[in-house]
């Protein structure tokens, strides 16, 4: 501090000096008047001086100020706390027996500790007497709710009705809105996926089976359809879109499959797939796939094989319990016939015993009449054996039979013959059946065949003329187109003499043309016609219901 004093005074002794060696040199120089101006330039810089001297030692002045002012301030501050502290221990000066203090103090605790139990008590008080008026209060809001509900109650039917619709179309809104899924799009179940499982043991069947299975896994693993959206949810939707669309057209097109019409359903479905693609270029060109177009075809192709097999199999049954129809009706009539024969032999046995008694008795004249009739009776009795060895015979003999060549020119036109068999003892009642029942007009028969293999002669005939056959679908049918000629020729080959009549009588059929060309150019004619049908029917119609003939090829 000493040292930047000292420093001071130098500096302030320079200054005052310089100016008078200053002045000194320039009154050398100058004169008088110049060292008046130097003088007072000289007084200008020693108050200047002066003043950054006096500036300084006020502002050292201020700093021992402050510095004595925080001294203060922290002087005071400590006589402030220590004045509190004094204030706090002045209150205990009056205690003289602690333990009477502190008595005092659980006194007066246990008093405020009452008090306020007794606030509480006042408080619950209060709030369970303001609890049973809410329950008054509840209790008349649920009468007068009760009350109003009575008066309302047909209103709140028809309500519950609309919140049940309301609850309905939430639903219906909330599946259009989130989507069904594509559980609801693969093809619906129906009557082809039962004639796959039922003819799953056939190749066809399997086939049929798999084809449906890989539709459904083809839809259910997104590769049915197919569109450009690219956000998910679009793509979906239009995806599902087509693919319903065209399921739809496909399902109700299978569902007319049939074993001869497989040729215009494929064409049906790819015509669905052609209208499906376009009606779906709408929708950012949403179409369905080919790969696709060819599963829903293969099922079609394996559902019209396995309708095939149906049909085979529905004409094997029904030929098979015509079949035992036709060989029940044959015993009966076996038994029967064995019956009758028995009956007659009998018969016959007793006259010829009395006519024997007779011949004993008779003179000359009379024994020559019963032994004629004896005679006769004896070619009965052998006729009568005979016909009961037949019946025995063919009874024994389940192959044993007729063949028959039958036409209906009426029906089925010219040179359209049916050739089957019969066990039937009497052949012809067959005959009669078929063109009772299912035909209008009578069967004429060209030629019956006696034979020990009926049904080996009948598949020997049907096998020779297969290329003929009327039916080209079902082997079954029994109806050839052929020359009666030919299969005359065919039994003549195989060696069976057999009696044939060539021209067929169509007796019905001829006059039934007699007949249209009558009425066609007579209505006098036309009218008695009429009237004598009226007549017939009405008779008809009188008469008890027979029992219905059997249908048969």
């Amino acid at each position: 501090m000493g040292k930047k004093k000292g420093d001071s005074g130098l500096i302030a002794l320079i200054i005052l000096a310089a100016p008078v060696i200053a002045a000194k040199w320039v009154y050398d120089s100058i004169g008088g008047a110049g060292i008046v101006i130097l003088a007072l330039a000289a007084l200008v810089i020693w108050l200047l001086v002066l003043r950054s001297r006096l500036s300084s030692q006020l502002e050292e002045s201020n700093r021992q100020l402050e510095s004595a002012n925080n001294g203060l301030n922290a002087a005071n501050k400590t006589i402030a706390e220590l004045r509190i502290k004094a204030s706090e221990l002045e209150r205990y000066l009056p205690i003289v027996d602690i333990e009477a203090y502190v008595t005092r103090l659980r006194t007066e605790g246990e008093d405020e500790r009452k008090g306020a139990s007794q606030a509480a008590r006042d408080r619950i008080a209060q709030g369970e007497a303001k609890l049973a008026a809410a329950a008054q209060e509840a209790d008349r809001i649920i009468a007068d709710a009760k009350r109003r509900a009575e008066e309302i109650a047909g209103d709140a039917l028809q309500a519950k009705d609309r919140a049940e619709h309301f609850e309905q179309t939430a639903k219906a809104m909330k599946n259009i809105i989130e989507g069904y899924g594509d559980q609801y799009i693969v093809p619906t179940y129906q009557l082809i996926d039962e004639l796959a499982e039922k003819f799953a043991h056939a190749d066809a069947g399997k086939k049929l089976k798999d084809a449906r299975e890989h539709t459904r896994m083809m839809v259910k693993m997104g590769r049915a359809a197919t569109c450009e959206y690219v956000e998910e949810e679009r793509r979906s939707t239009a995806v599902r879109f087509v693919t319903d669309a065209f399921n739809g057209r496909v399902d109700a097109i299978l569902s007319r499959s049939k074993a001869d019409n497989h040729g215009t359903l494929t064409q049906q479905i790819k015509d669905a797939y052609n209208l499906t693609n376009l009606n779906g270029a709408a929708f950012r060109n949403a179409r369905i796939t080919p790969e696709f177009l060819e599963s829903r075809l293969d099922e079609l192709r394996w559902g019209t094989v396995v309708m095939e097999l149906r049909d085979e199999e529905r004409e094997e049954q029904r030929r098979i319990k015509e079949q035992i129809r036709e060989e029940e009706r044959a015993q009966r009539e076996f038994e029967k016939a064995l019956r009758d024969a028995a009956k007659e032999e009998e018969t016959l046995k007793k006259a010829m015993e009395k006519v024997q008694q007779q011949v004993a008795q008779a003179n000359d004249e009379q024994r020559a009449i019963f032994e004629a009739k004896l005679a006769e009776l004896e070619g009965k009795l052998k006729i009568a054996e005979e016909k009961n060895q037949r019946a025995l015979s063919m009874a024994q003999q389940t192959r044993s039979g007729h063949v028959y060549v039958i036409s209906n020119i009426g029906s089925f036109g010219e040179e359209v013959f049916k050739i089957g068999m019969t066990r039937r003892l009497e052949p012809s009642d067959r005959i009669r059946e078929l063109g009772d029942a299912s035909v209008p007009f009578a069967f004429d028969i060209h030629a019956m065949i006696y034979s020990d293999d009926a049904p080996g002669l009948e598949h020997r005939l049907h096998k020779k003329f297969l290329r003929m056959q009327v039916n080209k679908v079902n082997p079954r049918k029994e109806f050839f187109r052929v020359p009666l000629t030919d299969i005359h020729h065919e039994i003549d080959n195989i060696g069976i003499a057999a009696h044939w009549t060539i021209a067929a009588a169509a007796l019905e059929y001829r006059e039934t043309l007699v007949i249209e060309d009558q009425l066609r150019n007579n209505p006098q004619r036309q009218a008695e016609w009429l009237q004598h049908q009226n007549e017939i029917e009405q008779v008809i119609e009188a008469e008890p219901v027979p029992v219905e003939a059997t249908v048969s090829e």
